[in-house]
């Protein structure tokens, strides 16, 4: 059983109707969005330590 009584197939067909409503790049550019305002979030409450603005060295 999967979320919420519905099935795994239904999640997947629910799934694929979306990406072809919306498109992958639409989607892909959402969640970038989505993670970037979590993130800002975050650090304005001081919650997130991972979050800096200096690059890593390799």
């Amino acid at each position: 059983m999967g979320i919420g009584g519905f099935s795994t197939g239904k999640l997947l067909i629910i799934l694929l109707i979306v990406i072809m409503l919306f498109g992958t790049r639409r989607l892909k550019g959402l969640g970038a969005d989505l993670g970037e305002t979590i993130r800002g979030f975050r650090k304005s409450i001081g919650d997130d330590k991972s979050v800096t603005d200096e690059p890593k060295d390799t």
